[in-house]
């Protein structure tokens, strides 16, 4: 199963979005916090409508606390999507247990987020714009990376 994770989101509504998308490719949700928003289930409810009874979420308190607990402790690998990446993401090998992290959508992940990331993907866009938005980029990433995993 491709894991989701979302660094300290900014916007309520990109989560529930993301929570349609993670539904949709049965991949469970892993959110950072603190969060830009109250995290209210019943505010996300407006976006995610009734697939966030379907969705397994998994908040973590920190960073720190979540590389403990999925990364490290699970000998998992970390991936972050960021329009800093050095890869792109169509050309990056997904395995089945993967994390793909997407950060806030004000400031992507700090630096020292950054670097303790070892694999770092982007999407390659028009100059004509800065970035996709997250829920966006979310969903193009997971739909290839599980295009890509079924085919090798």
């Amino acid at each position: 199963m491709l894991n989701v994770v979302l660094y300290q989101p900014d916007i309520a509504n990109n989560v529930g979005s993301i929570i349609r998308s993670a539904v949709a490719f049965d991949c469970e949700l892993h959110i950072i916090e603190p969060c830009g928003f109250i995290f209210d289930l019943n505010k996300i409810k407006k976006t995610a409508l009734d697939y966030i009874d379907h969705a397994k979420i998994i908040r973590h308190k920190s960073f720190d606390l979540f590389l403990q607990e999925e990364i490290i402790k699970k000998n998992n690998r970390l991936i972050l999507a960021s329009t800093k990446g050095s890869v792109n993401y169509q050309k990056f090998t997904f395995n089945n247990n993967d994390y793909v992290m997407f950060g806030r959508e004000s400031s992507g992940v700090p630096d020292d987020v950054f670097y303790k990331i070892n694999h770092r993907i982007f999407i390659p866009t028009s100059t004509k714009v800065r970035s996709l938005n997250i829920a966006n980029a979310c969903s193009i990433i997971i739909a290839h990376a599980l295009s890509s995993i079924a085919n090798h």
